[in-house]
């Protein structure tokens, strides 16, 4: 499918807000993949596709949740449906718009947990979601600024933020974005950077 042709499939899928959040993402993705050496078109199309489900119903990602667990972990269903979209969204556009670039659909699929071990692809999309131009809330352009500065510092700033806000609502964090957390904050540790 053209770039033109998934566009309009992906518009229709979402709120024009959201897919104005859609445009800014996958923008933000390229100016990342140029600036850190990351495939552009991997970038742009993760990006565009990001967010495919996340306005679905919540009992139509659950149908699939339980379908597909043997690719989706069954425990994601006893945490915040937030997280469904992204596993959800993974599995439908290799299904239904037959995209089949894995590194593409694991970007997709982590891009709101994050995991342990992240590509490139996957730190640049996850990082994009949180700090394209239409995002506004207190701390993102702290990111904004670490992003052109240090991926891997920018995401430990990214992942701690989120983290606190959702210790601050009381709502339960999904293991796989501490243990997600924890491995950036090593990796920054390793490097002698600190977060």
């Amino acid at each position: 499918m053209n770039p033109e042709l998934l566009l309009e499939q992906v518009k229709t899928q979402m709120t024009e807000h959201r897919f104005n959040h859609t445009i800014g993402v996958a923008d933000t993705a390229v100016l990342l993949a140029q600036r850190y050496g990351a495939d552009k078109e991997q970038a742009y199309l993760a990006g565009i596709l990001h967010d495919y489900c996340k306005y679905w119903d919540k009992e139509r990602m659950k149908e699939i949740m339980v379908e597909q667990n043997d690719t989706i972990p069954a425990d994601l269903l006893e945490f915040d449906k937030e997280l469904w979209h992204a596993p959800v969204g993974a599995y439908v556009v290799q299904r239904d718009l037959k995209i089949q670039d894995p590194m593409v659909l694991d970007a997709i699929r982590y891009h709101t947990s994050g995991r342990p071990g992240m590509s490139l692809l996957e730190k640049i999309l996850w990082l994009a979601d949180y700090i394209e131009p239409g995002r506004h809330f207190p701390g993102v352009d702290e990111v904004r600024e670490l992003a052109v500065q240090d991926l891997n510092k920018a995401i430990a700033k990214a992942m701690g933020n989120t983290i606190i806000f959702l210790v601050k609502q009381r709502k339960r964090i999904y293991p796989l974005t501490l243990e997600t957390y924890n491995d950036i904050v090593y990796q920054l540790n390793q490097e002698g950077k600190e977060s």
